[in-house]
């Protein structure tokens, strides 16, 4: 899995630290969904729990783990932290969007 997907540090270090706070697993569920303005839209949620079928890839102790299905759409992504002046938000640089939004949470195959 590790080949697969990979969690940054600034992303681990961000997950690390929202889920010291609000008492939870340091594990990111990153998840595809059809809508946003190019067709599928990232959805990101601290996990309480792993599936069995996960795909899952470990950063300095923080797991991001990804459904079968949602794989399929986001193999060989890169996910990111990013802070800037417009705000900071997780990022994912996905080698197989064709298309993606000014927004950069959602895409398009």
């Amino acid at each position: 899995m590790a080949d697969m997907l990979t969690l940054t540090e600034a992303a681990a270090d961000r997950v690390g630290s929202i889920a010291r706070k609000q008492g939870k697993p340091a594990v990111l569920r990153l998840s595809v969904e059809g809508g946003g303005c190019s067709g599928f839209q990232y959805k990101f949620d601290l996990a309480e729990e792993i599936e069995s079928d996960d795909a899952v890839s470990e950063t300095s102790g923080v797991k991001l783990v990804v459904d079968p299905v949602s794989l399929d759409l986001v193999a060989g992504s890169v996910v990111d932290f990013v802070e800037s002046l417009g705000g900071a938000a997780f990022r994912v640089e996905n080698p197989n969007a064709a298309a993606g939004c000014g927004c950069g949470s959602s895409f398009g195959i």
